[in-house]
C-alpha cells in the first residue's frame, strides 16, 4: 500500500500522528540509549574539553545535518516553506530566546528532549521539570507570559524567505549546505572514534538520533506531497508536542486536531521507555538533599518561555531548523551554548549542583 491510499483509507490526521509516533519511537529509543545530551555536550566545552558526551552530540547532529541536506538535494524536502523559512522571524527571539533557554537547561539538568528521556526512565524529577516547562510553554502562547513575550520578539523582526535562509545570505546555495554537511559528518565520525573506540553501537545509535531528525522532514514532506489538504512541512520539535500534549489530557474539546506532534510525543516516551528496560536502567528516582526544587522549577519555566520565544527548543531549533540552515535557529542554538555556558559558570561559582 502506497503513501496515497494510506492517505485516502485513514486520512491526513491520522498519517501525519502515525509518522510523528515512528519518528518519536526512533528518536526516543536511540537518545536514551546513546545519552544524547546537549547539556552535557555543553559543559564538556566549559570545562575547556571535547570529550565522549560531545563526541555523541557532535556525530548525531552532524548526521542530521547530512540526511536532512541529502534530501533537499535529491528533491525530497524543500525547506524554504517550513516555519524556519516562510514567516517573519525575530532576531531579538532567537537570541534571548536561546539565552533563557540555555540557562534553564543547566538548572533542570536537562533539555526538553532530555527531560522526556528522562522521565521514561523513572526519573521522577525530570517528570515535574517537563509538566512545569509544558504549562510554561502555553502560558507564553497564549496565557499570561505571551504578551512579554510578544514584545521582546517584535524587537528585531526580519522579513520571511530568502532572509532567514543561510545558504542563500551566504551565497553558497544547497550544493554548499550538503558539503559542509559532509565535512561536519566527517569530523564526527572522526572525533567519535577518536573518542570512543571500539564503540561502533553507539556510534550508529548517536547517527540514528540525528536521522530520526531527517525522517521527521522527509515524511511531512511527502504526506504534504500527496495530500489535497494544507500540511506542515516539519519535524522533531517537544516545545510545542509538550503543550499540545498537555491540553490533550486537560481539555480534549480545545486541542488541537490531531497531526504530526500527537504521535512523537508519546512514542517518545515509549521509544525511551523501551531504551531504559532494554538496558536495564529504568529505576525510579525522586528529589534528594542535593536537589534544589526550585532550580528544577525555575529553570523549567526559563526552558519554557525561551523555546516559545526562540521557535523551538535544543532538537527543535537547534537540530531541526539548524539542519535547513535557517539563520534564526542557528542564531538559537548559538544563544542557548552561551546561556548554558554562563549558567553554569554562576552554578560552579556559587556551589550549587550542577
Amino acid at each position: 500500500m502506497n503513501l496515497a491510499s494510506l492517505l485516502e483509507t485513514w486520512g491526513d490526521t491520522q498519517v501525519l500522528a502515525a509518522a510523528g509516533a515512528l519518528v518519536g519511537l526512533l528518536f526516543g529509543l536511540t537518545a536514551q540509549r546513546t545519552r544524547f545530551c546537549t547539556r552535557a555536550a555543553v559543559i564538556e566545552s566549559c570545562q575547556g574539553r571535547l570529550g565522549p558526551r560531545f563526541a555523541v552530540w557532535w556525530l548525531g547532529f552532524s548526521a542530521c545535518l547530512l540526511g536532512v541536506q541529502s534530501l533537499v538535494m535529491l528533491g525530497g524536502l524543500q525547506p524554504q516553506t517550513s516555519r524556519f523559512m516562510a514567516p517573519i522571524g525575530s532576531i531579538s527571539g532567537a537570541v534571548i530566546g536561546g539565552l533563557l533557554f540555555g540557562a534553564g537547561m543547566i538548572m533542570t539538568r536537562g533539555c526538553a528532549g532530555r527531560l522526556l528521556v528522562l522521565s521514561a526512565s523513572g526519573n521522577l524529577r525530570a517528570v515535574v521539570a517537563a509538566l512545569v516547562f509544558a504549562v510554561t510553554v502555553q502560558a507564553s502562547i497564549a496565557g499570561w507570559l505571551a504578551p512579554s513575550r510578544q514584545a521582546m520578539v517584535s524587537w528585531w523582526q526580519i522579513d520571511g524567505g530568502p532572509g532567514r535562509d543561510l545558504l542563500q545570505i551566504t551565497g553558497i546555495g544547497p550544493m554548499g549546505g550538503l558539503l559542509l554537511a559532509a565535512l561536519a559528518f566527517t569530523s564526527g565520525l572522526y572525533f567519535f572514534v577518536k573518542t570512543h573506540p571500539q564503540r561502533s553501537a553507539l556510534g550508529l545509535g548517536s547517527i540514528a538520533v540525528g536521522l530520526a531528525v531527517a525522517a521527521g522532514w522527509g515524511l511531512t514532506q511527502a504526506i504534504a506531497g500527496q495530500s489535497f489538504e494544507a500540511v506542515q512541512i516539519q519535524s522533531i520539535s517537544f516545545s510545542s508536542a509538550t503543550a499540545e500534549f498537555l491540553m490533550r489530557i486537560l481539555s480534549t474539546g480545545t486541542a488541537p486536531r490531531f497531526a504530526f506532534d500527537a504521535g512523537l510525543l508519546p512514542a517518545t516516551l515509549v521509544g525511551s521507555l523501551a531504551g531504559a528496560l532494554l538496558g536495564r536502567e529504568f529505576k525510579w528516582q525522586s528529589f534528594q538533599a542535593e536537589n534544589k526544587l526550585g532550580h528544577y522549577l525555575t529553570g523549567a519555566v526559563l526552558m519554557g518561555l525561551g523555546a516559545v520565544m526562540a521557535g523551538g527548543c535544543t532538537v527543535g531549533a537547534g537540530m531541526t531548523g539548524g539542519s535547513v540552515f535557517s539563520l534564526t535557529a542557528w542564531l538559537t542554538l548559538l544563544a542557548i551554548w552561551l546561556g548554558a555556558c554562563l549558567s553554569w559558570r554562576v552554578h560552579q561559582r556559587m556551589g550549587w549542583p550542577v
